[in-house]
């Protein structure tokens, strides 16, 4: 429970009546309650309205807001506002304004626009944060704090220049170990003393918005560094809350798959992970589903708040779709059956100027209720409040586990090599999705996560092993686990330096097989991954590209193999028996028939399968909590489609209405189960 002053799916989002009068609050509050929201996310751009100056903090307006919205209701997720910094801070200190990957200096303007390491920046920051804590410690409004805004974004200033040397000094110590781990007598680029080593950016080691780098090792640091710096500013500001409000938690809003942070860090700087959901109008429902599972896992499963999604359509993206009737229901409950606790949206007002006057919300320009967007809103808040507590709290309990690693991410798209196709999401989804379309649960975890609960560990093109990894895997495995992994796996270390003896490195004993080369092509060159006998589901043949290891097996068992060019015949799927589990090593990026055929082998040898059997398009996912099970059931088709409860008896918690067998759902529609008692 993120807070307990109010037991139930929080509804509402961002509000900003500080660019409104006081007649449209009266309708706001009107309309709030007509649609059942009961949080206002404010404040979260505030900065210059609170500090009109160095000296000068008014937060009248927000004394008089918080009061207003309590009293309707309404309770407050309240930001700290520094989110943008103000015009006046821009001009009077230049140290705030962000130096870009080309060199040039920020003017102000924008919103991530103020550098992590500025002096200037972290001293207001941490001042606003701590005058707000202090102001507001005692009301009980105030249900969670949210700092800042969608942290990103590099910055590569002086400032950072320094800042970057001290990390890097906390890091390895020596001069001596920077060169060692970054390999700096290549090209002769040896440091001799600190103040050589500057930012890599389109002015020293990269080029083409860092797509091509001379040395992945310094340009891999600074990512970790940028990720930390922000992450240390953020802390900054938790800290000045927490110092006067130990009890009230914080967060800030994450960005799901964003490339720049390494988010496993962040999660366990937060008390609860928030984030901001915007599908494009392509993004696959299953692509979807795994970005809420991948913030779940940020805490090890603990439940999460939807911080934004927006009521309809976005307005920043090339084709700005409405949602269709239901699908913003449908995709709230999604979030919901996926482990969020708050369905929260941006924006509740649409706003009148600016950028995001287009995207959508609760309130359209026109003013009132009577549109579909604030009806099927209003719909939504009734049923939440319906359904209570019984769903808050509540986690989703997986026996599979797919491993992701932003700092692998970095690592691979780094790379100087082999291939530009090479696409670490894309390949990690390909598995999701397999046992997404089997209505099995995932846990999308990290590195470090306990692996004694899981029965299927797979990890995706793990090109970086980091220490300790391998020899936790090892142990996994002689338990009694299923792992797998695949192409261009297990090559470097968390430095970026190939581990010497043979692909795949510190894996090489796990999976049995050495790897002796890799080859390259471009991606509508395919091969075929033939099986002269099946495999559980496996047989025939199945097509494969991208990158292609030529790998020979030492302890391992072949399954498949190659169907054409000079390495037709040599294995490209083995297995190898190892302790009381086994280990599989796919040597290529194979098509989806594969990966769903060779996913149903695995979950069939390990007796792990989803809730209920269903039609393509229906996504079913329970939650647990107290010894009761939640279930739901949502349909991503247009059309009517079936789903399969077995013997078992289930009512809707909506509605009230009785499922047995097989059962019809209606398109676009969402049913919340619960079995009859």
């Amino acid at each position: 429970m993120i807070n307990d002053k109010l037991q139930k799916i929080w509804y509402g989002g961002d509000y900003n009546p500080e660019q409104w009068d006081e007649a449209t609050w009266a309708e706001d509050q009107r309309m709030f309650k007509l649609a059942g929201i009961d949080v206002a996310t404010i404040n979260v751009f505030s900065w210059a309205l609170n500090q009109p100056d160095e000296n000068t903090y008014d937060f009248s307006w927000l004394d008089e807001t918080i009061d207003r919205l309590y009293q309707d209701g309404v309770s407050i997720c309240l930001a700290t506002s520094t989110a943008a910094h103000p015009a006046w801070m821009a001009k009077r200190y230049p140290d705030v304004r962000r130096v870009d990957f080309d060199g040039k200096k920020r003017q102000f303007g924008g919103r991530h626009n103020s550098c992590p390491n500025s002096p200037t920046y972290r001293k207001y920051a941490e001042r606003i944060a701590e005058r707000l804590a202090e102001r507001y410690k005692d009301h009980p409004a105030v249900l969670v704090w949210h700092v800042s805004n969608e942290y990103g974004g590099y910055c590569y200033c002086e400032n950072c220049q320094k800042a970057f040397r001290v990390w890097l000094k906390d890091k390895y110590q020596t001069l001596e170990a920077v060169n060692e781990a970054w390999n700096t007598r290549f090209w002769g680029h040896t440091f001799y003393d600190w103040e050589e080593i500057v930012p890599p950016n389109g002015l020293s080691e990269e080029w083409q918005g860092g797509q091509n780098t001379n040395f992945q090792g310094i340009s891999l640091d600074y990512r970790r560094f940028q990720s930390d710096s922000l992450l240390d500013v953020y802390k900054l500001e938790r800290d000045a809350l927490k110092r006067h409000t130990p009890n009230i938690p914080v967060t800030t809003n994450l960005m799901g798959l964003y490339p720049e942070l390494d988010y496993f860090k962040w999660g366990k700087e937060m008390d609860v992970v928030s984030w901001d959901n915007y599908p494009s109008i392509d993004t696959p429902v299953s692509m979807t589903a795994m970005t809420h599972d991948l913030m779940r896992g940020l805490k090890s499963g603990q439940p999460f708040m939807l911080m934004e999604q927006t009521p309809s359509q976005q307005n920043w993206q090339p084709y700005n779709a409405l949602k269709r009737p239901g699908v913003m229901r449908l995709w709230s409950y999604q979030a919901v059956a996926h482990g969020a606790d708050t369905v929260m949206f941006f924006q509740l007002r649409r706003s009148r100027g600016a950028t995001e006057k287009y995207h959508g919300a609760v309130i359209e320009h026109v003013g009132h209720e009577h549109t579909r967007v604030f009806r099927e809103s209003a719909q939504l808040g009734q049923e939440l409040v319906k359904l209570g507590d019984q769903i808050i709290g509540s986690r989703v309990n997986a026996r599979v586990a797919i491993v992701f690693d932003w700092e692998n991410r970095w690592a691979i798209q780094l790379s100087s090599g082999p291939s530009i196709a090479l696409d670490y999401v894309k390949e990690v989804h390909k598995y999701y999705d397999a046992f997404y379309r089997n209505n099995i649960p995932v846990d999308m975890i990290s590195v470090e996560e306990d692996l004694s609960k899981y029965d299927i560990v797979i990890a995706p093109v793990l090109y970086m092993v980091k220490e300790g990894h391998a020899d936790r895997l090892k142990e996994f495995v002689k338990n009694g686990g299923t792992f797998v992994t695949t192409f261009f796996s297990g090559i470097v270390n968390e430095n970026d330096l190939v581990t010497l003896g043979g692909y795949p490195g510190e894996l090489r004993e796990l999976v049995g097989v050495w790897a002796e080369e890799i080859d390259a092509l471009e991606p509508s060159h395919y091969n075929e991954i033939v099986f002269n006998q099946s495999f559980g589901s496996l047989q025939g043949k199945y097509k494969c590209n991208i990158l292609f290891d030529l790998i020979h097996a030492e302890n391992a068992e072949v399954l498949a193999t190659y169907g054409s060019d000079f390495y037709q015949g040599m294995p490209i799927l083995t297995k190898n028996n190892y302790g009381k589990g086994e280990a599989y090593y796919i040597a290529s990026s194979p098509d989806q028939a594969f990966v769903q055929d060779f996913v149903d082998t695995i979950c069939t040898n390990k007796k792990v399968q989803g809730i209920f059997t269903s039609e393509e398009g229906v996504e079913v996912i329970a939650r647990e909590k107290d010894g009761h099970t939640i279930i739901f059931v949502l349909n991503h088709s247009v059309d009517n489609n079936t789903f399969d409860t077995g013997e078992r008896t289930y009512v809707d918690q909506i509605t009230g209405e009785k499922y047995n067998g097989k059962a019809e759902i209606a398109g676009r529609d969402v049913l919340i189960l619960k079995e009859e008692n």
